[in-house]
């Protein structure tokens, strides 16, 4: 998965097409991730104890196919690829402007 927590991605599918968000945490194993403000649900919650019935706001993972991650450099949804860097080290590479992704 090329997308990590803390980046700024942009969603390309779905009701909230065209927002855009940092990535809070990734689900690797089920292909999601949860991003600040997208993809937001109402849950009904039933009374317990003395307090009342409640419907609460929560945020609902996103499938990775969904976002793309948005270059630093260029600020443009960009798809990514990963390239040996001099050192030794693996990087995230930006295909639209070829700089390394931090």
């Amino acid at each position: 998965m090329k997308i990590r927590k803390n980046d700024n991605v942009l969603v390309i599918k779905g009701k909230d097409k065209g927002r855009q968000g940092p990535v809070q945490s990734v689900f690797p194993g089920r292909g999601k991730v949860l991003v600040e403000g997208i993809n937001i649900v109402k849950q009904h919650r039933k009374a317990q104890g003395m307090s009342g019935a409640e419907i609460v706001e929560k945020e609902l993972p996103v499938a990775v196919a969904n976002v793309m991650l948005v270059c630093t450099h260029c600020q443009k949804p960009a798809k990514v690829s990963n390239r040996i860097m001099g050192d030794g080290s693996k990087g995230r590479i930006c295909k639209n402007c070829e700089e390394v992704i931090e």
